[in-house]
């Protein structure tokens, strides 16, 4: 499949990535215990988010130099399309990885670390994923009908969907797990093993992280085929995946305290899953530019923002 992604650009990308996990992991103290702050949580929400467009931005600037302009806006306006698909259905993520937390009470000091593993997991399930899906769209191009299908379904489901919590404890990755590892019956701080009478047990820290990397690789089943709507690039999917993946982890904690007030979000990433849908079924017939899938996305998940704010304030 044609990429504009040079090897070289490929390790350097996962130099950065690689570079940016060690500098929070071990620099700024990723492998401590502490309640993350709104200021520190804005911060690196910030900072992630411009990084990605300075990513595009350098992107541009370099196609433009050796593909010409007409490629550079393309590519750049994909990035873009897929970068924001990606971040705004990784909230929700966010409303299960607080009923995670909240069913196995785990402190907000311990929550960062866990996270941050997960991020490291999530990263390398959704590369995997990637790669795979990228070697069937171009063998089977008639995929894409089928994520498009999928999809359509996905959006019709979530539009019905009751609100109600799923039941993690009947997760069946918990059940496998509780049932075939040692588990410790209290929690042991930060620690997701520790060794008691010289046997190593997990502990239910361990079992929460299991959770986190299971729902990611669920969310990934709807995301990444979406992305595929936008771009068959294989570089620029997973760099737009990973960047979102890169900051969800800042998002969830500058929207820990927030999330819930946002009651129309859900059928406004509803509706995105089905245009985008709609949008692969009809590919063959009708091609619908970037520029306004990205135009859509934006108007549908900005109305479902302000719809969330205007209900909650005239109910309040």
């Amino acid at each position: 499949m044609v990429s504009v992604g040079q090897p070289w650009m490929w390790a350097a990308f996962v130099i950065f990535v690689l570079f940016m996990l060690f500098f929070d992991l071990f620099v700024l103290g990723g492998r401590g215990s502490h309640k993350v702050s709104i200021k520190e949580a804005a911060g690196w929400s910030v900072a992630w988010v411009t990084m990605a467009l300075l990513f595009n931005l350098l992107l541009w600037w370099y196609l433009k130099r050796h593909l010409g302009v007409a490629v550079a806006n393309q590519k750049c306006i994909e990035f873009l399309t897929a970068y924001v698909i990606e971040k705004s259905l990784s909230v929700d993520n966010i409303f299960v990885f607080l009923m995670i937390f909240a069913t196995f009470k785990v402190d907000a000091q311990y929550q960062r670390r866990v996270l941050m593993y997960g991020v490291l997991g999530a990263i390398v399930l959704r590369a995997l994923i990637i790669l795979a899906g990228t070697w069937v769209v171009q063998e089977f191009n008639w995929i894409l009908y089928f994520f498009g299908g999928f999809l359509l379904i996905t959006g019709f489901r979530m539009l019905g969907d009751k609100e109600e919590d799923p039941n993690v404890e009947n997760n069946a990755l918990l059940r496998f797990a509780s049932q075939h590892l040692r588990i410790t019956k209290y929690s042991q701080g930060n620690r997701f093993m520790t060794r008691q009478d010289g046997v190593f047990y997990f502990t239910p820290l361990f079992l929460v992280l299991l959770l986190i990397e299971s729902a990611d690789v669920v969310f990934a089943a709807d995301s990444i085929p979406a992305v595929f709507a936008v771009t068959s690039d294989p570089f620029i999917v997973f760099t737009s995946n990973i960047f979102a993946i890169l900051g969800l982890r800042a998002l969830y904690f500058l929207l820990l305290d927030i999330v819930d007030r946002f009651k129309f979000l859900k059928y406004g990433l509803a509706i995105v899953l089905m245009f985008i849908g709609f949008k692969m079924l009809i590919a063959y017939w009708l091609h619908v530019p970037t520029g306004l899938s990205l135009l859509v996305i934006a108007l549908v998940l900005s109305a479902s923002v302000i719809a969330s704010v205007v209900g909650k304030d005239k109910l309040g």
